[in-house]
């Protein structure tokens, strides 16, 4: 089962729904896990927190149906959730765990996948290693390796960001490429 550890630094916006396509681009069953416990107030009927506190039943651990599936956080660490996560990666087909921001990952539970806004003038230098790289409104070549997304429709975000995925998205189905991209 393939898990990926999503980390967007540079913009909030796309750091709440990068992992949301990323999981929506999954070939069948995908649940997307907040570990941030300040993260995005995400729709669904429990959260991380939850499951730490109650443990995961049989239903959180066994895909209902192909689709995407979200855990908003809920003020757990990480590091208190390491189980539950553990136990949830073994089960689901496909597991997105979105990172906090800040700071820099140093051992993520699975491997990182930075997404990265190309902005004009390197407002935000980087290192050249593998990323996600987001078109915007500007004409600017990736700072390194890694798949370039097509910029999004509006209406797509808002999908995703309301539960659903949106049919036939290009912004979505370009994020298959991440699924076979060899992270670290």
């Amino acid at each position: 089962m393939p898990a990926l550890a999503i980390w967007t630094p540079e913009d909030g916006v796309l750091g709440a729904v990068a992992p949301l396509g990323l999981g929506a681009a999954a070939a069948d069953s995908a649940l997307v896990v907040d570990l941030d416990p300040a993260g995005p107030a995400y729709p669904g009927p429990s959260s991380l927190s939850a499951l730490v506190a109650e443990g995961p039943r049989r239903a959180d651990l066994v895909p209902e149906h192909k689709g995407l599936a979200v855990l908003r956080n809920g003020g757990v660490e990480p590091d208190n959730a390491a189980e539950v996560v553990a136990a949830l990666a073994a089960s689901w087909p496909h597991l997105v765990l979105r990172l906090p921001a800040c700071p820099r990952p140093h051992a993520p539970p699975a491997p990182l996948v930075p997404v990265r806004p190309l902005l004009p003038a390197e407002v935000f230098p980087w290192d050249g290693t593998p990323a996600v790289y987001q078109r915007t409104g500007w004409r600017v070549p990736a700072p390194g390796p890694g798949p370039l997304l097509p910029r999004p429709r509006p209406g797509a975000w808002a999908t995703l960001l309301a539960g659903s995925i949106p049919a036939g998205d290009r912004w979505v189905a370009a994020w298959r490429q991440v699924w076979r991209h060899p992270w670290g």
